[in-house]
């Protein structure tokens, strides 16, 4: 391997476990039947999502995994996005990382709640680990 190619070598991972703030989320983007995973822990409620239920997204702040945790008709919905950071792992098998997730709270107008903003937003930093495992 030349020394352009070994600097240009990236080893991606595909778990990340992260918490911060009363919040745990763990990211697999591909478990051992071939779909990405999110657990998502609140002091609320403990979900589970799989496959077609994670929304992935390539902006400019970088890769963006999304959920809804929360859904009503007539009182709006909440969804979480995580920040997947880009790691490079190469020489090693685990490293700490640290990033976002943005809880958004989507209110409607249907049960009379429809004044002001619609849409609020809570910022959670977390932290923990991305690592490369076999499923």
């Amino acid at each position: 391997m030349s020394e352009r190619e070994s600097l240009a070598a990236v080893e991606t991972p595909n778990l990340f476990a992260l918490h911060g703030d009363g919040l745990a989320v763990t990211l697999s983007l591909s478990g051992i039947d071939g779909k990405p995973h999110v657990t998502y822990q609140d002091a609320q409620r403990a979900l589970s999502f799989t496959g077609a239920e994670i929304t992935f997204e390539d902006t400019v702040t970088g890769r963006q995994a999304s959920v809804v945790v929360v859904r009503t008709v007539d009182a709006g919905s909440t969804a979480f996005t995580l920040l997947v950071p880009r790691v490079n792992l190469i020489g090693s098998s685990e490293h700490v990382v640290h990033t976002i997730g943005i809880t958004t709270v989507q209110r409607t107008t249907i049960a009379g709640l429809g004044r002001g903003q619609l849409t609020t937003y809570h910022v959670t930093p977390l932290s923990g680990a991305a690592s490369k495992v076999q499923f």
